[in-house]
C-alpha cells in the first residue's frame, strides 16, 4: 500500500513539473490547432492582408452593416464549400455565412497568395 501510495506520488509530481513546462513553452506562443477544414481556411484568411471591393464599400456605406461586422464573420463564420470554388486558380473564392447582431450575412473572399478580397456581401432575410 505505501508502495502504490510512493508511485502515485512521483507521477503526480512528474505530471506537474511536464504541465508546467509545457505552459512555459507555449504560453507565450499564439499556438492553436485548427484541424478542420472550416477554421483552417478562415485562420489562413486572417492572416492575410484583407481589402474590400467597391460593392462591398459601396454596401457597407448604405447599409448599417459596418467593416467590423465583415471582420466578426470572417473570424467566426461558417463556410459553405458546395457554393465555393476552391479549385480555381491562382485565386480561391470562398462563400462564408455569419450573423452578427441578429444580421444574417453571406460574404465572398477570394484568397489569393498574399491578399484576401472581400468580394460581394449580402444580408440574408430569414
Amino acid at each position: 500500500m505505501d508502495d502504490m501510495k510512493t508511485r502515485f506520488t512521483l507521477y503526480g509530481i512528474g505530471f506537474a513539473i511536464g504541465i508546467v513546462l509545457v505552459f512555459f513553452f507555449l504560453g507565450g506562443k499564439k499556438a492553436s490547432c485548427n484541424w478542420l477544414p472550416n477554421d483552417r481556411i478562415l485562420n489562413i484568411i486572417s492572416q492575410k492582408q484583407i481589402t474590400f471591393s467597391e460593392e462591398v464599400n459601396s454596401e457597407l456605406s448604405s447599409t448599417e452593416t459596418d467593416s467590423l461586422d465583415i471582420m466578426e464573420i470572417l473570424k467566426r463564420g461558417e463556410i459553405d464549400f458546395s457554393k465555393s470554388q476552391v479549385k480555381n486558380d491562382p485565386c480561391r473564392n470562398y462563400w462564408i455565412e455569419g450573423a452578427v447582431d441578429q444580421k444574417n450575412l453571406v460574404i465572398t473572399v477570394e484568397l489569393c497568395d498574399s491578399t484576401a478580397v472581400v468580394k460581394t456581401l449580402v444580408r440574408k432575410f430569414d
